[in-house]
């Protein structure tokens, strides 16, 4: 009896007592390549800026007062609300959750076709939609500034069929950012819904037919709901980086397209930047994705206790 249980009914950890040491080189990763980046980042928020570049070891709230308050030319007014930078934080919300739509429009259909594709073929769809990374982000930002121009690709196929009469200018435009955004970030939606639908139990959909539910009614109340943590991921990964992106505006929009992500990398740039206020709009952005992920974890976590 005691040997069986010993043998067969054990359900204790084997590897219990090295658990530490199998986790200690991610430790060790997580530590130096983003603990110790993110500290320092928080530490130099609170710093007073160098005239030419760089930070004075002065403990100091310039750089929030800088973000949150507008105190006047010459700074000796009393603290009014900035809203410059406010606008700008609500139009990279407002940039990043539009690419994140459209990725979903366009990546779950994607993300569906591949995964009933017969099991030979999937491997092909999916290197498909890699390839692309294989290419630095940088190139395939300015590829799309070259597609997108004047007098680029697309503009002159539409001419020359005849679809419109004189060049569209998407260049400088939020279209040419949201579309931009899209096209560096839509893998990171199909992936995560590809792996949930390819598990998905399609005879739940046969079941649903054969008791004559429409397609709209399957595709609402029985497939979304069963691949739900895949969008959800996906929705994730797409809009967290881009909400800090900066290529795509820089590259793609204008000064009316200027994006959070464009700011901070504005503060590091020459003598002329920043650093305590770049660092403190990093961490406000940080605080931000942290605290939505945090409200996604406690909803599915709400969801899966009912």
């Amino acid at each position: 009896m005691a040997g069986g249980a010993a043998s067969g009914g054990s359900t204790g950890d084997t590897y219990a007592p090295a658990r530490g040491w199998l986790l200690l080189p991610a430790w060790v990763t997580l530590s130096i390549l983003v603990l110790a980046p993110v500290s320092l980042m928080l530490v130099y928020s609170f710093l007073t800026k160098e005239f030419r570049g760089g930070v004075i070891w002065e403990f100091s709230f310039a750089a929030y007062d800088q973000f949150f308050c507008n105190r006047g030319l010459f700074g000796d007014e009393p603290c009014s609300i900035e809203w410059t930078y406010i606008q700008i934080f609500w139009r990279s919300i407002w940039q990043a959750g539009a690419a994140t739509l459209l990725s979903l429009v366009i990546g779950f259909p994607t993300a569906y076709f591949i995964a009933t594709r017969p099991e030979r073929q999937r491997a092909i769809w999916v290197f498909l939609v890699t390839i692309p990374y294989w290419v630095n982000l940088l190139i395939r930002t300015v590829s799309m500034k070259f597609l997108l121009r004047d007098n680029g690709p697309m503009n002159e196929a539409l001419l020359g069929f005849g679809v419109i009469s004189e060049p569209l200018s998407i260049i400088n435009t939020n279209l040419a950012v949201q579309l931009g955004l899209f096209y560096s970030y839509l893998p990171f939606m199909v992936l995560p819904i590809y792996a949930a639908v390819e598990r998905y139990n399609f005879a739940l959909s046969e079941a649903a037919a054969d008791l004559y539910a429409p397609r709209w009614v399957i595709l609402r109340h029985i497939l979304i709901p069963a691949v739900k943590p895949g969008i959800i991921a996906g929705c994730i990964l797409v809009f967290v980086p881009s909400l800090g992106s900066f290529l795509a505006p820089d590259l793609l929009g204008g000064a009316k397209t200027f994006m959070i992500g464009s700011l901070i990398e504005e503060q590091f740039k020459g003598n002329a930047g920043n650093w305590p206020f770049g660092a403190a709009a990093s961490m406000i952005l940080l605080t931000m994705v942290l605290i939505l992920l945090l409200v996604f974890a406690r909803a599915q976590a709400r969801e899966g206790a009912r």
